[in-house]
């Protein structure tokens, strides 16, 4: 009964913190419209979702988003220092191709939404295959400890993720 009715709880409850945080007061008003879209837009739109991915919400989910949160801080004050310290001409930026074992959709798209996040680096196309991620670096030493520190760091725990 409540998996027909939240066909998926998660986009619920993500849309439901976001109109709150949208109407930017806390009104019974504005709290049962936010539940409304909550439960209505995923049940219209969960036949556009026939496969949707498996996730799990839990304990791996909370440790990838603390280091990616961790890993945006750290690149930020990174990037600062060499924007300030470095010339242009002593940048070694490179463009990095990730071979990626991840096959959802929405997997790669929150590892390449990840890399993009971090500062430093960008996330620019995909293999037509899926099978791989072109990336741009704006600073690195050695790019194939690079490439395997992204793989271990963010797809080995988007594996857990996503089952």
């Amino acid at each position: 009964m409540i998996r027909r009715l939240l066909p998926h709880p998660a986009l619920s409850v993500l849309l439901v913190v976001v109109w709150m945080l949208l109407v930017n007061e806390f009104t019974f008003g504005a709290l049962f419209l936010a539940l409304v879209f909550g439960v209505v837009v995923p049940l219209v739109t969960s036949r556009f979702w026939p496969d949707r991915p498996r996730m799990r919400f839990g304990r791996d989910a909370l440790a990838y988003l603390l280091i990616v949160i961790f890993d945006v801080i750290v690149a930020n004050f990174e990037i600062a220092w060499i924007i300030l310290t470095r010339r242009n001409r002593d940048l070694r930026s490179c463009w990095l191709v990730i071979p990626t074992e991840l096959r959802s959709a929405e997997a790669i798209t929150v590892l390449a939404g990840t890399i993009s996040l971090t500062p430093g680096t960008v996330s620019s196309d995909i293999s037509s295959d899926g099978r791989a991620l072109l990336v741009h670096a704006l600073d690195v030493a050695d790019p194939v400890a690079e490439v395997a520190r992204i793989k271990q760091r963010y797809e080995t725990r988007l594996m857990k993720v996503f089952r």
